[in-house]
């Protein structure tokens, strides 16, 4: 017969015991990662087609014949079983893609000042991106200005 004082308390244990482990795995890990690496990636060749020009980082790129608006694009990948630089590639390049897009349909050819913006923190450089990774997924928030350069 069970008594119902040690059901009670072995389901407490237990349900503790879940969240503790939950907050053993949980992380939230910010880097940056090289931008040259990323488009050099054999996935960058399907995603990027090179009618957009990009340009990272604040004020390096041509003048601006007309600016169309800044824009942002929020892109996460699935990191189960791969590497975090994998991982963060991959949603970097759906970021980028993103943007691409945009300056596409804006009547653009390229996007200026690009930043990370990853949780609302700006991050500019010319040469690298912030990446968030979690347990299970990571991501990458970019803006840039859509332009038509001189």
């Amino acid at each position: 017969m069970i008594q119902p004082g040690k059901t009670l308390s072995r389901t407490v244990m237990f349900a503790l015991a879940v969240m503790l482990c939950g907050q053993a795995f949980a992380r939230d890990d910010k880097r940056m990662y090289s931008v040259a690496d990323a488009l050099a990636s054999p996935v960058a060749e399907e995603v990027i087609t090179g009618e957009i020009a990009f340009h990272f980082g604040e004020g390096n790129h041509p003048p601006i014949a007309k600016k169309f608006g800044n824009f942002q694009s929020n892109k996460k990948s699935n990191g189960v079983g791969r590497s975090d630089e994998a991982v963060c590639q991959r949603a970097f390049l759906s970021a980028m893609r993103s943007l691409q897009d945009r300056a596409v349909r804006e009547g653009g050819d390229a996007v200026v000042n690009i930043v990370s913006f990853y949780r609302r923190n700006e991050v500019s450089s010319e040469t690298e991106f912030e990446c968030g990774s979690g347990a299970i997924m990571s991501g990458v928030t970019l803006r840039g200005d859509v332009v038509k350069l001189q």
